[in-house]
């Protein structure tokens, strides 16, 4: 079965590959469902050598939803992902995370060190507000009224590529699709509500990140809108011995143009960090 049992949440997860490989896994951004790292993603980097895990966060997708519940925190959501990492895997696990799911791979690094290989923080920031601050543009955008219907859903998510994805790199018709796809998978109203207090609620990581011992890759796009780019940078300053790699042209996303780069960066990271033993 597919859902993972963790302290106060059930969640949805699946894999791919060989489970004898290393273990990878991809935590999603706010609102994000698993299918933010399509198959495609998933199955470039078995292709390396991996064995991946992609999973709903708690309160999104086929995970357990928190309308009527309690909050809670990025620690919160760092134990569900320990909670799957250890389902699947004893080994420590490679972890990657794109914005708020940067945050949460950044807290498994301060709470759980021990269950981490290696960390990429993908497109996010210290939670800091001196740094990464979107702009005027995209925070209109993000803090938009929460859509009621699947056209306005879709509709919503279209406006934000436009502001954050990179420019000339996706199709509108097949990324409409994609939209539409997660809104029919399933819908966690006040969702991005409730993962912002949580991120607001866990506060400035920099003094915890100072002191971790994890070997750490920061990648971030030049021209990312919603978390600027000096969010990344600082990042990299904060922890010791973190590797900072800026991609020219790029926002707030994976764009496919960039993905066998990205796949090639990590996993370089994860062979060096072996090396070092």
């Amino acid at each position: 079965m597919p859902y993972v049992e963790a302290e106060g949440a059930t969640l949805y997860a699946e894999s791919f590959g060989n489970s004898d490989d290393p273990p990878l896994l991809l935590i999603s951004g706010l609102t994000g469902q698993m299918l933010s790292f399509p198959e495609a993603f998933c199955e470039a980097f078995v292709d390396r050598g991996f064995f991946v895990i992609r999973m709903d966060n708690r309160d999104v997708g086929l995970s357990t939803k928190f309308n009527d519940g309690p909050s809670y925190t990025l620690s919160d959501m760092a134990s569900d992902c320990v909670a799957v990492m250890q389902h699947f895997s004893d080994e420590p696990a490679h972890i990657f995370g794109i914005s708020m799911g940067g945050m949460i791979a950044q807290t498994i690094a301060i709470d759980h060190p021990d269950a981490v290989a290696t960390m990429t923080s993908y497109a996010s920031t210290t939670g800091n507000p001196a740094f990464g601050r979107a702009t005027d543009e995209a925070i209109a955008a993000l803090t938009a009224p929460e859509p009621q219907t699947r056209e306005d859903s879709i509709a919503n998510s279209l406006a934000g590529k436009r502001i954050w994805g990179t420019p000339d790199t996706w199709d509108e018709d097949e990324t409409a699709a994609t939209f539409g796809e997660s809104w029919d998978r399933a819908q966690s109203p006040g969702c991005g509500a409730r993962q912002m207090e949580a991120i607001v609620a866990s506060g400035n990581r920099e003094e915890a990140l100072a002191k971790i011992d994890v070997p750490t890759l920061v990648i971030h796009g030049e021209i990312d809108p919603l978390i600027t780019s000096s969010g990344g940078q600082r990042t990299a300053e904060v922890i010791p011995g973190a590797k900072y790699v800026e991609i020219e042209g790029m926002g707030h996303d994976i764009p496919i143009t960039e993905l066998p780069h990205v796949v090639a960066l990590v996993t370089s990271h994860a062979a060096e960090a072996a090396q070092r033993g």
